[in-house]
């Protein structure tokens, strides 16, 4: 994945500092991941559906989409799994 392209990074970093400004006393982490997670996949179900033709066009190649994007998802999580277990400071954690 080349990250540094179109302002990849750029957007991405965005969309993590809205799901930031959404952390407080009454919203967990969990939520705000559930709700961002959500957007996203309804973000990626719309724009899937602006390159079929018709709903049975779309319907027949749902699970090729939805593979799509799993896979994407999975990448990217992976990746950035990678980076914190390298670089992520867990002495900050406030773990009981």
């Amino acid at each position: 994945m080349n990250n540094n392209n179109n302002g990849f990074l750029i957007r991405a970093d965005q969309h993590i500092a809205l799901a930031n400004e959404q952390l407080d006393e009454n919203t967990t982490q969990g939520e705000v991941s559930a709700s961002l997670m959500y957007a996203a996949a309804r973000f990626n179900a719309w724009m899937a559906s602006t390159s079929f033709e018709s709903k049975e066009a779309m319907e027949a190649e749902k699970e090729k989409v939805i593979e799509y994007f799993t896979e994407q998802y999975k990448l990217a999580l992976g990746e950035n799994i990678d980076n914190h277990i390298e670089n992520y400071d867990f002495s900050q954690n406030d773990v009981k």
